[in-house]
């Protein structure tokens, strides 16, 4: 079978291409045990810089998410064994991976899941990285409740089959394909493991999936709350957004129990401090050169003071961003600045996440995030917001 990333295909009808390396020719009737870690993303768009934070490039040719902030998840596949592993070097913080802002670290372990490659199945593997970084992580499923339906998912791989890989991250959506019909596929599809894989695409059209280089990404969606979390990873399929041929995802509800564990050997299992995080997902208009508005978030089961590097994550619509002003406010109104406005940025939306010194403040009560139009003709809409305090 053919390994990747992530594989969206369609992208080429886009001209956007998850990150991913080469993949087999499309002649390749199937998949084969060779640990090609190329798959790319397909029939994707752009990724605003800041909107999956979580996202991590990897040296080999491969995607992947953190964990922790000292542990990157990825595919089994994208990594040789287990054992001190220096040789890998993680980039995050960016979606044009030529931008002089990216955060790079190396590796210093890599744990390779004993099952993979077993009837068990089990394509995942940790990767250890020298110092923690500052980024929000990517919570992991620990349920099959949210094991169908949509999914996104994100990547550098290529964005046709057997094209080059993408400078810049691309996201695209996957309807989830049950069981017998991805078995139904044939080739390898047949040997489908219904406990350890998930099955995503098109399956009538194709056009959209993940690709060479897209291997060990995240395949993602909201949960009950509104968060993101983990459904899958990207470890293989036969060629790229092909009709009745979709992409392969390690299920990550039957192995969140051994992730953990292992991330928790390794050290630098423990998530950032904080409690969260907790979102608000209903959309609020923002009126043009109008008054201020606002979302709540109401917060009862944590205790003591805010952490002093707590994560305010805001996804706000917009046709003219620098006319907006940002602002957490505390439950006792004290109001923390997130974003000043400027006349001359011009770009669409806000997606970011910002670190913020809360650390006086209580972390129980209603916390509003505030948006305000401060110039004229453009108008938009706060998407969400995510707060870990």
């Amino acid at each position: 079978m053919l390994r990747r990333s992530l594989r969206l295909a369609g992208a080429a009808l886009l001209g956007a291409v998850l990150v991913g390396l080469p993949i087999t020719p499309a002649s390749a009737d199937d998949h084969t045990a060779g640990d090609d870690p190329g798959v790319q993303v397909i029939g994707g768009t752009p990724a605003a810089k800041g909107e999956f934070p979580w996202m991590v490039r990897l040296s080999m040719g491969c995607g992947g998410a953190l964990y922790t902030p000292q542990i990157v998840l990825t595919a089994a596949h994208c990594v040789n064994s287990t054992g001190p592993n220096t040789s890998i070097t993680a980039t995050m913080g960016v979606v044009d991976l030529q931008d002089t802002t990216a955060t790079r670290v190396q590796s210093t372990y890599v744990h390779r899941s004993s099952t993979y490659g077993t009837s068990t199945g089990g394509d995942w593997a940790l990767i250890k990285l020298a110092s923690p970084v500052n980024f929000p992580t990517l919570p992991v499923t620990t349920t099959t409740a949210y094991d169908s339906g949509t999914f996104t998912v994100t990547g550098w791989g290529a964005t046709y089959e057997g094209g080059p890989q993408s400078r810049y991250l691309l996201k695209a959506n996957v309807p989830f394909i049950d069981d017998a019909t991805c078995r139904s596929a044939g080739g390898s599809y047949s040997g489908l493991i219904g406990s350890a894989e998930i099955c995503a695409g098109n399956w009538t059209s194709g056009g959209v999936d993940t690709c060479q280089g897209d291997s060990g990404g995240p395949m993602f969606r909201r949960d009950a709350a509104n968060n993101w979390i983990q459904i899958g990873i990207t470890s293989w399929g036969v060629g790229c957004a092909r009709a009745g041929k979709p992409g392969v995802y390690t299920q990550v509800s039957t192995f969140h129990a051994a992730i953990k564990s292992a991330a928790d050997s390794l050290g630098g299992g423990t998530p950032p401090p904080g409690c969260g995080p907790f979102s608000n997902g209903t959309n609020v208009s923002i009126p043009d050169a109008g008054a201020a508005v606002t979302s709540s978030i109401a917060v009862s089961t944590c205790s003591g003071s805010a952490s002093s590097s707590s994560k305010v994550e805001v996804h706000i619509i917009h046709t003219w961003r620098g006319d907006l002003v940002i602002d957490a406010v505390a439950p006792d109104g004290s109001s923390y600045r997130l974003k000043n406005s400027s006349s001359s940025d011009s770009a669409d939306n806000v997606h970011a996440t910002y670190t913020v010194n809360l650390s006086s403040e209580p972390r129980n009560g209603t916390w509003r995030l505030r948006v305000q139009d401060v110039y004229s003709y453009d108008t938009g809409y706060i998407d969400s917001w995510t707060l870990t305090i």
